[in-house]
Formats: structure tokens, sequence, C-alpha cells
């Protein structure tokens, strides 16, 4: 990758063992488009970055990530600071906790995200989600169909009503709806006040399918995300916290791998051609995708104690992002790294955090899009390629995913 050479860095004094170089011109807005390009940048920089136009020190590796992640105690969830998605959210989320509180609530829902409970419960409901979403796609036919509308966000959305164990009456429009607007709040690092009155009016709509839904699971208690949360006595707002938390992530990482996929091997025709030959299976394809275009790209921490941290000196109360997408292209740990590449074996990227806070639905978005949706489209549409005369979107850098994917056949 090409970019502009890196200017010279004015340095932040943080005590007398180290400084951390300020990117002055590291531009949010820019990043909504591509932050690609940045994220290098920075890299250059160091593994320890200040960027003033988003008032966070960024930490830039893969090493670096990687170690922060492991260290809890240090860069900590539980954030006075680092509070969009407590207000996007209405509610603290395990994932804005640190342990034993966090481990609490993660434990309440391991069981139904567990491999066995997702291939025995959810995986036939994945693939009955992803027939009926095929079919629709074919109905609407090759001259206006959009990948990202017309089955990504349905699937991805229809498959969350089912975990979350919602009723009939919440239709994939709305729960599209909802997590689009969290993730817009968890992401609204500038503020924006129409980005918090979405969120806030989504909170509204998915209370009153939760005030009807807790006491009949409390009831009646099935298989689903929601149910699990109450079985092991969480409080309500807990409940309720999670629940949100899971619509805001649950819907919008997994539709965005699916079109980042198709996007992925329909710009690299002699990758698909490897993949659809059989010669590179679907679960490592899934993973390089999910390295290559993170759908996080980044996740909040607070630093607790004053600590020196790859040469840095970070006081306590300092806030940190660590960049999960520019670690997943740091060429020390991806040689090549800015390469979309089938047959990679990516063990090691972080598009699913790690530590404890690694994502508790990676096996349920894996089994859903590498075992169902992927195969599935390509099967039922082999001619399956972006659409020559309309053109994709993509949008966001702490998110990051297609908004329209143009298709045809």
């Amino acid at each position: 990758m090409t970019h502009a050479p890196t200017p010279v860095a004015t340095p932040v004094a943080t005590g007398s063992t180290g400084t951390i170089p300020v990117a002055d011109w590291f531009d949010p807005h820019e990043a909504m488009h591509n932050p690609y390009p940045q994220f290098a940048r920075l890299r250059e920089l160091g593994p320890v970055v200040y960027a003033p136009a988003v008032g966070r020190t960024f930490i830039t590796t893969h090493a670096a990530v990687s170690e922060a992640e492991q260290r809890p105690e240090v860069f900590s969830s539980q954030s006075e600071t680092n509070l969009t998605m407590v207000r996007a959210l209405g509610g603290r989320p395990m994932l804005r906790k640190d342990d034993p509180a966090h481990a609490a609530e993660r434990s309440a829902i391991n069981p139904t995200l567990r491999p066995r409970a997702v291939t025995q419960v959810w995986s036939p409901r994945f693939a009955e989600n992803v027939e009926r979403w095929i079919d629709h796609l074919l109905e609407l036919g090759p001259e206006h169909a959009d990948l990202n509308r017309d089955f990504a966000a349905p699937v991805a959305s229809q498959n969350l009503i089912d975990m979350l164990g919602f009723p009939d009456s919440v239709s994939v429009e709305d729960m599209r709806r909802w997590s689009t607007s969290y993730i817009a709040g968890i992401g609204n690092l500038l503020d924006d006040p129409a980005i918090w009155a979405r969120s806030d009016a989504s909170q509204v709509e998915v209370n009153v399918v939760l005030d009807e839904l807790i006491p009949r699971l409390e009831r009646e208690p099935n298989s689903s995300i929601t149910s699990h949360l109450l079985q092991v006595g969480l409080p309500e707002d807990a409940v309720r916290a999670n629940a949100h938390l899971t619509i805001s992530g649950g819907m919008n990482e997994p539709q965005h791998m699916i079109t980042n996929l198709v996007w992925a091997l329909s710009t690299h025709p002699e990758q698909r051609a490897t993949v659809l030959a059989g010669e590179a299976p679907w679960g490592d394809v899934f993973e390089e995708a999910a390295r290559w275009q993170s759908p996080i790209g980044m996740v909040p921490r607070e630093v607790n104690v004053d600590t020196e941290f790859h040469g840095a000196l970070l006081p306590a109360g300092t806030n940190v992002g660590l960049l999960l997408a520019s670690a997943n292209r740091d060429a020390t740990a991806f040689p090549d790294a800015d390469r979309f590449d089938v047959r990679r074996t990516a063990r090691g990227h972080l598009a699913f955090g790690s530590g404890v806070h690694m994502c508790a639905g990676r096996w349920a978005a894996k089994n859903a899009i590498a075992d169902h949706a992927l195969p599935r489209l390509y099967e039922r549409i082999p001619t399956l390629e972006l659409a020559p005369d309309r053109t994709p979107t993509w949008d966001g850098w702490v998110f990051r995913g297609l908004t329209a994917l143009p298709v045809t056949w």
C-alpha cells in the first residue's frame, strides 16, 4: 500500500522514560471511507500513538494490542469516560465491565453459544434462514438485488431474532434498524445528537419487547440468550443491557462479514476460483476475511494505573483505543498483510478480540456464515458477481462494513 510520507510527529511528554508520538493528521472523517492508509501511518509512528482528533491514545500493532488484551487489570473495560456504549445501550453491558462482574454475566450466555450448542440448536435455524433469503434474492432478480439489503442484513437479523428468543412480531427490518442505531451510537466519538436520538428511540422499542418477553421466559425458559441471562438470576437491568449489547453486535458484524466476503471474492477472481474449486475451506476463508476487513476496528479501554507500555508512560485515566483492524494488517504478524489470501493461515488475528472479552458469538457467526450463508449462496447462484453499473459503498472505522453491495448473476 502506498501513502504519503509520515510527518515527524510532535512527541507528548509522559514521564522520564518515554514519549508518545502525536498523530495530529489523523482524520476520523477520512477514516470513515477507508481507515487502512491512516492505520499504516500510525503503525509507522509506533505501537502507542496519540490522536488529538478523537482525544484517544491508539494501540496500533499486533503485539501491543494482543498484550493489552491480556492485561485487563491495567487496560480496563469498566471505564467512567469511555461511555459511548453505555449511552447508546441505556445501561452497562458485560463488555464494559471487568471481572468478576464481567465473568458472571459472560458465563450466563456461554452455554448457548458454545460449539456444541451452536451445532445442535442454532445451526438448523441458520440453514432455514439462509434458504429463505436466497429465495427472496432470486425473486428480486439480478437487476435490482443488493446483497447487503436483501440477503446479509435479513439473514443476520433473523438469526439474531431467533437466538434472542424475540417474538415473531419483531421483523428483520426492526432488528436491522436497532442494531444500526446502536452501532452508530457506540462509535459516536464526535457526540452527534442525531445519532443519540436514533439509539434512544431504539432503546424504547427494544424495551417494549423485553417488557413482554422477560416475564414469559421466567415462566417458560428456553435455549435463547435472553432466557440464559434470566436463568442465572442476573438483575433485570443487566439482562436488558446485555440484550441491547447482543443486538448491537450480533446482527451488525455477521451482516458485514457476509458482504465483506462476497466483495473480497468478487474483487479477487483468482481467490474465488480457488475457494469454489474446494481448494480452500470456507472456515479458513472466513478467518482471512475477518482479518483483512475487520468488522470491529477499535475497542476502547481506560488505563487503571500508571504504567509503562511499549516504551511509553500511560498515566492512570488515559483513554485508549485498541486498533484491532490495524493490528490485523501488521506485517510483522501477517506477511504481506494488505493482501487478501484465502490460502493464508490467519490464526492469531484479532477480529474477535482476545482475552476475557473475546467475542462470545464467534462460533455462531462462523457457523452461520462459513457453514451456511456463503456455501449455499454460491451453490444456488454460482454466477454471483458485483453489479458493474452500481457502486458498493463502505462506511465506518470504529465499526466497518459495506452499507450497499449491488450484485447480479
